[in-house]
Order: structure tokens, then sequence, then C-alpha cells
């Protein structure tokens, strides 16, 4: 295959053929096709889209790039959650061991972080000791014995999108629809889903900044995810402001700790519901009342120690991982706080090192930001309405710069 021609193909915005689209997905999951070329095409498809067709056909090729996960016969449902990625978004730290609750299988592959959006893996990886690199076989232990593994891409399971994604967040070419639907669907298909819940953000801090964009990504998703054979639902939700009151990976792990002892920000346990009575056997009531009595804390326990982690380490997260710098923001007058923008603390959080400029970077688990205040609320003069969590004064001042102008006030 002469892969200038098949980048030159989609540049000038003709439709690629499956069994293309799939050759060029072998051969860049094997390493003959270089990451430039992969670069390159990926900003075709970002300027001139895909179709349907070739954008089910990248599905199956990134799927099909690995192995799937094989469930025993006459095993639960299984079910899984997948975001499109926000500020703050801690959802399914809180959702994986909730679903686990109700006699199903929760087999998550999630990712890391992507953009100016946090990773689940990234947030796990905090806890001392959490493995998220379990083998397949070790996959389907796990959920015959607990119901959830929380996991990133193994070497058999997708690599052509573990690859890409990596590739995306630093080539500027993650908002695009095609690849994000690839990039979704092929991992979730993987799991060999009977049951997915979208969550399809649309806002400042999403990928997706208009309703209409999330409708347009909705409908992709749930189309193949229905073509494959697994029962596809989606919500769409908005992101403007942080989701919760943290972004940052301890500190949205401590959050999440807190929801799980009942004790949640009441818009992260609302989305949470909101998206589990999508796949869940049981009501919403029962959902709501597992959060509040302690028994999806114990689902999370059993996981973490599962995973080489320890629970109590989850607990005391914010002194395992403390930053020596704390400013808090304090409101300059009296009156409503109309906008904290959620773009504007993303980016805040990325540059005080909590994410990646590069694929190469390190994370810095203890930087982010905390007590953040919500819109709609009324303020006083002097009233602090969050803190950052900072590593030196130089990216103290950056973040700081990024969040004063996140923040309006009428």
């Amino acid at each position: 295959m002469h892969i200038p021609t098949f980048i030159e193909k989609k540049r000038d915005g003709h439709e690629l053929g499956a069994e293309e689209i799939g050759e060029f997905i072998r051969g860049y999951t094997s390493g003959e096709v270089p990451d430039y070329q992969a670069s390159a095409w990926a900003m075709a498809v970002f300027f001139k889209g895909m179709t349907a067709a070739e954008t089910g056909a990248l599905t199956k090729a990134m799927m099909h790039s690995g192995n799937v996960l094989r469930h025993p016969q006459g095993s639960p449902p299984k079910v899984d959650k997948h975001s499109t990625g926000g500020i703050g978004d801690k959802v399914s730290l809180v959702l994986a061991p909730l679903l686990a609750c109700d006699d199903l299988w929760v087999p998550m592959i999630s990712g890391r972080g992507l953009g100016i959006t946090g990773g689940t893996l990234d947030k796990l990886e905090s806890i001392p000791g959490f493995r998220v690199g379990l083998g397949e076989e070790e996959t389907t232990a796990q959920l015959s014995r607990i119901g959830v593994a929380m996991i990133g891409q193994t070497a058999g399971l997708c690599p052509a999108d573990k690859k890409l994604y990596a590739l995306r967040d630093v080539t500027a070419t993650v908002p695009s629809i095609p690849l994000i639907v690839a990039s979704i669907m092929s991992k979730k298909l993987a799991e060999s889903l009977d049951r997915l819940v979208l969550d399809v953000k649309f806002g400042s801090g999403a990928f997706m900044r208009t309703r209409a964009d999330a409708e347009i990504l909705s409908a992709a998703l749930c189309s193949v995810g229905k073509e494959c054979g697994v029962q596809t639902e989606s919500l769409l939700t908005p992101m403007d402001e942080p989701l919760g009151h943290s972004a940052g990976n301890a500190l949205e792990v401590w959050e999440s700790v807190e929801t799980l002892h009942g004790r949640g920000p009441r818009d992260l346990v609302e989305l949470t519901l909101n998206l589990a009575e999508k796949v869940a056997n049981v009501p919403r009531t029962q959902l709501a009342r597992w959060l509040d009595d302690g028994t999806a804390w114990k689902k999370w326990v059993q996981m973490v120690e599962a995973q080489g982690g320890r629970a109590t380490d989850t607990e005391r997260i914010l002194e395992i991982h403390r930053a020596p710098l704390e400013k808090d923001v304090c409101a300059d007058r009296s009156g409503t706080l109309v906008k904290m923008d959620a773009e504007s603390i993303g980016r805040a959080c990325i540059a005080l090192g909590g994410g990646r400029a590069k694929a190469t970077d390190a994370i810095d688990f203890a930087v982010g930001v905390s007590g953040v205040a919500k819109t709609g609320t009324a303020v006083s003069a002097g009233e602090c309405l969050l803190t950052i969590h900072a590593r030196n004064e130089s990216t103290l001042a950056e973040a700081l710069a990024l969040v004063t102008q996140a923040i309006a006030i009428k």
C-alpha cells in the first residue's frame, strides 16, 4: 500500500474503502506506517471528515487490531459507560463500583488525559500500587470475583487505538468526530458489552463546543454501537464549569471517595445516577441507596485491593499527594458567580503539570484546583472561590492568570 496516496485521497476529500482503512491500521499498529504519516492522515480526517461507512470501518479495524475480551457463557450482563471528556469529570470512579453492586459485570477500559481533559487512568494511578495493566485472563477472573475491573489498554486490546490516542493528543487532532467515535467505540466493542451508556459533553470544557455538535457525535456513537449489537444510549451534558468541586488527579480521587461515602457534590451524584440508571437492572432509588449506605464504597474497596492498591490510601490521598504551594482565589466583589469557565480551569491544570503537553510528559498527581464554587451562587467580596495546588511559583503564576480569566461575578 502506498501511504502517501492514501493520505492524499483523504486530503482531497475522497471516500476511503474499508480494505484500505484496514490495511492502513494494520500497518500503523505494526510500525510499518510511521507516526508522521499517521499524523498527516489524522489531520486530513480532521479537515475532511469521514462518512458513516468510513467511520464504521475504522472502528472495526481498530477493534480487530488486537484481541477482544471473551466472557464465560452465562455470565451477568456486561455494561460500561464512556464520557467524551470534561474538567473534573470523575464519574467513572464512582459509577463503576456502583454498577457492580447490581449483579452486573463492568469491564471498564479507560484512557489517559486527552487535550485539556483529565484521564481516568491517570487518576487511578495516583493511588499507590494501583495496577491498570491487567491482562485479559486476570481481568476476567476479577470480574468473576467482584464484578468490576478498571483497566488500561493492554498490548493485546485495541493496540491501534492506544497508539492513535496518544498521537491525537499531541497533534491537535482531538476534536474530530470520526476519530473520537472510532477511539471510543473500538475500546468499548473490544469489551464485548451488552449495554453501553455515553456521556456526550458540550461546552467550553468539552471537545464538542455546542449542543448541536454533541448531538451529531452522540448519533454517530450510538449508530456504531447498535450496528455492532450493543444496547447503546447517550446523555448530552453541559461542561461549561467543572464537575464537582475539584479538578486534578489526586484531588478527584478524594472527591470520588467522598461521593462513595455518601458525601458527594450534588452535580456529580446526579450525573452518576442519570448515567447508571440507563444500564442498571435496579431503579434509580436503589442506586442512590447504594451510594448512601456504603455498599458502593465496599465495592470500591474490593476493586482497589484487587488491583494492588489500598483503600485506606484513597481516603488519605491528599496526604500522600500534597502540593507544596496552595493559593486561595477570592471574589473581588460581592454578587452572583456567573462564570467558572471549564476550559480555563482545564488549561490551568495542564499548566500546573496535571496533564500532558506531549505524550512522554509525566503527570503530577498532587496539583490542580479544589473547592471550586458553583455558578449561580451568591458570593461576598473576599470569599474563597477555589484553591490552586501548585508545585512551584512559576506554574502557580501561570495557573493563577488562567483561573482569574475563568471567573466572572455580577
